[in-house]
């Protein structure tokens, strides 16, 4: 039977991964500058664990021992998953506890092993998803079906069994976030908290758990950040904030906000203001924090507004899909002269979470990157 197999030759050093195909790990992607990876590929001794991005300490959910894989450990208050502690000779995959419903979530997944083999994904799953479909075989188990999603380390993203390239590859020590937003119905990935793209639409009114699986002996993953919110005003203010100020490190900082707000918004939504988005979106929204400025300096008096632009659709780019049994969607706005910004005359709809250029616009009003409808 073939095998993946990640042996120790001793309890000092780690040997050279077998030269398989597909079993060189991927280095050079790791979030941070911990030297670990190179040790890795050289043979040396490992270094402690890296902790880096690891600031949370309550956590929505963590991975379930009831649903899992018989390859699948787990330990660190069950955070952290171990697949195939031994050697591999199918896939193991686990799901979160908590089935996520209505809401926002967002989760990270850290790669704390050398990243290899025929597959290691991260993803969403109903609970129709069988975790031991490949126990015998080697297979990108996420997104093998119409009830999962998968991003691969190779940079595939997985769907009814298709594939599409959706990013760069990750490796140890990268960190995969993940925002299910059910409000808009929108599946988000970001690399080392940084927005790779919309990997899906119209995910309404579905229940999903978190989920990753692997096919590399020796592999882990550990879940470093777990959490919830509902998509409320406060959440909506929030990710315009982020939207106006994309690459602040210390966003709440820059606004002058009560001291007890300013902690309960870092409390409850921090994580919001710690992804970051697109150069594109740097260039569109520097000069929006201004704006914003005057809009919160004017006096409290009941005096009219206009209308919230949240849901404004950007430049009229097409919504691409690889696939042929989706369509391209045009944004129908009627627009300014190219001099001007798009301004956005379409019916009313839910606001946009758009904090970046992820936005998680509605599908009849979006004009972003997507992938399956």
């Amino acid at each position: 039977m073939e095998l993946e197999v990640d042996y120790l030759e001793s309890s000092q050093a780690m040997s050279e991964v077998v030269a398989l195909p597909g079993t060189e790990p991927v280095i050079g992607e790791s979030f941070c500058q911990c030297d670990r990876q190179e040790e890795l590929s050289l043979g040396l001794s490992v270094s402690a664990d890296c902790f880096c991005g690891e600031e949370d300490q309550g956590f929505d959910w963590e991975w379930d021992e009831r649903f899992k894989s018989s390859g699948a450990f787990l330990s660190c208050d069950n955070r952290k998953v171990s697949f195939h502690t031994d050697y591999s000779c199918g896939t193991a995959a686990i799901r979160g506890t908590k089935e996520l419903a209505e809401g926002q979530h967002f989760w990270e997944v850290k790669m704390t092993s050398p990243v290899y083999g025929t597959d290691m994904m991260v993803g969403i799953g109903t609970s129709e998803v069988n975790l031991e479909t490949f126990k015998f075989s080697f297979g990108s188990l996420l997104g093998n079906d119409e009830d999962s999603w998968g991003l691969s380390y190779t940079g595939f993203l997985q769907h009814k069994g298709d594939k599409v390239r959706f990013s760069s590859r990750f490796g140890q020590g990268s960190i995969i976030g993940v925002h299910l937003d059910t409000w808009h119905g929108t599946l988000t990935f970001y690399k080392n908290r940084h927005c790779i793209g919309v990997a899906s639409t119209r995910l309404q009114n579905k229940k999903f758990y978190p989920m990753v699986c692997s096919t590399a002996a020796k592999s882990s993953m550990k879940v470093i950040r777990a959490c919830y919110t509902p998509t409320s005003l406060q959440y909506l203010c929030c990710t315009r904030l982020r939207q106006i100020l994309p690459d602040c490190p210390d966003v709440l900082g820059a606004v002058d906000l009560p001291p007890g707000l300013r902690s309960q918004l870092h409390l409850q939504l921090g994580w919001v203001f710690t992804l970051s988005s697109s150069p594109e979106a740097s260039e569109q929204n520097e000069d929006l924090f201004d704006d914003f400025q005057e809009e919160i300096s004017l006096p409290s008096s009941p005096i009219p507004s206009p209308v919230s632009t949240l849901s404004a659709c950007p430049s009229p780019s097409p919504c691409t899909s690889p696939f042929l049994d989706t369509v391209p969607y045009q944004c129908s706005c009627p627009t300014s002269p190219q001099t001007q910004p798009c301004t956005c005359h379409c019916p009313p709809t839910p606001p946009s979470s758009e904090y970046d250029s992820c936005c998680s616009e509605p599908e009849d009003y979006q004009s972003k990157r997507c992938r399956w409808t």
